[in-house]
């Protein structure tokens, strides 16, 4: 009877130890499951980042790339007002609005003449207008070029001449405040086109206003 009842507990010991084993393997087994569906979302999660990321970036190279080519599309000459204009800390956030150029087609600068015509004055009035509805405090270097007919010196003085044409114009008749307006002149220095023709003097003949905020 002994012997019985001690093969019973034998039995019952090793039984028990059988199911403890499987219970402790189907615990490790839900952990490491447990543990693997947690490493697959944290890897989804930061792949969902790493793509977010890049359409950031590439959004920012986007904008890189647009604000490069509006730099190159501006002329030399409105790149060296904003310069200027920034060394003289005339600027309040240190960039270019736009350039409005007035050839001599319409404004129509006589022959080694720097008074207004009744067509320069229109266009001065147009772009005054549209200058002070958008009522922003700006800063407007006003260019004065030439062809290169005559000597450089001349040139010099004869777009300066019609700079200041110009900026008296916008101060007398628009109140537009000296401390906001500067005139310089190019003379024949920075020609759009070649002096070989009539039509390409014509274009050099110009004036050009280059609004900076």
């Amino acid at each position: 009877m002994r012997q019985v009842n001690l093969m019973l507990l034998l039995v019952l010991v090793a039984v028990s130890v059988v199911a403890s084993g499987c219970a402790t393997k189907k615990y490790v087994r839900g952990e490491i499951e447990t543990s693997e569906m947690r490493t697959s979302e944290r890897l989804q999660n930061t792949e969902s980042m790493v793509e977010e990321n890049q359409e950031m970036i590439g959004k920012h190279g986007q904008e890189l790339d647009r604000l490069a080519t509006e730099t190159t599309e501006l002329s030399k000459t409105a790149q060296d007002a904003l310069e200027r204009a920034i060394a003289a800390g005339k600027l309040a956030e240190g960039k270019l609005l736009y350039e409005t150029v007035l050839s001599d087609d319409n404004v129509r600068f006589g022959f080694d003449r720097s008074e207004l015509s009744r067509e320069a004055k229109a266009a001065l009035d147009a772009f005054s207008s549209d200058l002070i509805s958008s009522n922003e405090g700006v800063f407007i270097e006003i260019q004065g070029h030439t062809d290169s007919t005559g000597s450089e010196e001349y040139n010099m003085v004869l777009g300066a001449r019609r700079a200041e044409s110009v900026l008296r114009y916008l101060n007398s008749e628009h109140g537009l405040p000296l401390h906001r307006l500067s005139a310089i002149s190019y003379g024949e220095s920075a020609p759009l086109d070649e002096n070989s023709t009539r039509e390409a003097r014509a274009k050099n003949r110009r004036v050009a206003l280059v609004v900076l905020k």
